[in-house]
């Protein structure tokens, strides 16, 4: 009987012993799912660009032309480089929009009409100077998903351009019953505000949350562009042009960069607590 009341003894004194032991031990938290990382694109961001142009103009106009038949022929622009600044903001991962401030450098005009004034007499008018604008456009953009940190994307603006036509001048040749003279008429410098729009196009690179590179390409429809007086070499005519340069449109291509102004938020998983 004696043996029995120690083996029970002895059994409660482990079993105590060993609940004192695990009430010293560390309280490890429940499993749980670790919170996705979560970042946040969205905030205002700032913009600038550098890039070159690839010009085009329809059609020289002017009072003789809409008068006597007229054909044109080789009228264009060089190329010229333009740049730009700007300040946007991202509403969401996939939209944002912004407003740019655009110079578009000096391209050289180059073109000549042929009018018919009448029988055995013909003009030709060989037209040089060069052309400028200011450009203000607000635009938006869709963000197509993102691959390997490539994110293209397309977009449109609408806006106001400043053309501005310097140097115009007009180097005549007419043929009159056999015999030709010559005459040069030049024009003052002028500029005219335009309603401009553009269609954009392109690949943005995220190096960092904060920082981005783009390669895009934008149509850029600039309006019109008009001379201001006009004077002949010897000031025998001078007055009010009627000449519009129509319908200028231009190929650009880019490369610009993004920098955020907000910071990513990440939403990181809770530390581990313990008890002890």
């Amino acid at each position: 009987m004696r043996s029995v009341k120690s083996f029970i003894a002895a059994g409660a004194a482990t079993l105590l012993s060993q609940a004192a032991f695990a009430a010293d031990m560390a309280i490890a938290p429940p499993p749980y799912a670790p919170a996705p990382v979560v970042e946040d694109f969205g905030g205002w961001y700032l913009r600038g660009d550098i890039g070159m142009t690839n010009q085009s103009a329809k059609t020289i106009d002017s009072l003789t032309a809409q008068t006597f038949p007229t054909t044109t022929a080789g009228l264009g622009f060089d190329s010229s480089m333009l740049f730009d600044l700007g300040v946007g903001y991202r509403f969401n991962n996939w939209f944002r929009a912004d407003v740019i401030g655009q110079y578009r450098g000096r391209a050289n005009l180059h073109g000549s009409d042929t009018v018919v004034l009448g029988l055995d007499d013909i003009g030709v008018n060989n037209y040089t100077g060069s052309k400028s604008e200011w450009v203000v456009m607000a635009n938006a953009y869709v963000d197509l998903g993102t691959w390997w940190c490539i994110t293209p994307f397309i977009g449109a603006g609408v806006g106001g351009s400043y053309n501005k036509l310097s140097g115009f001048r007009d180097d005549g040749v007419r043929y009159t019953a056999g015999a030709l003279t010559n005459s040069v008429t030049y024009f003052a410098d002028n500029g005219k505000w335009n309603l401009a729009w553009a269609a954009h196009a392109g690949l943005a690179y995220n190096v960092t949350p904060g920082f981005t590179v783009e390669l895009a390409y934008s149509y850029m429809n600039l309006g019109d562009a008009a001379p201001g007086n006009y004077r002949a070499f010897d000031n025998s005519i001078s007055g009010a042009s009627s000449i519009k340069i129509k319908d200028i449109t231009s190929h650009d291509l880019k490369l610009g960069v993004r920098w955020n102004l907000e910071s990513p938020q990440v939403y990181a998983p809770p530390p581990l607590i313990r008890k002890g």
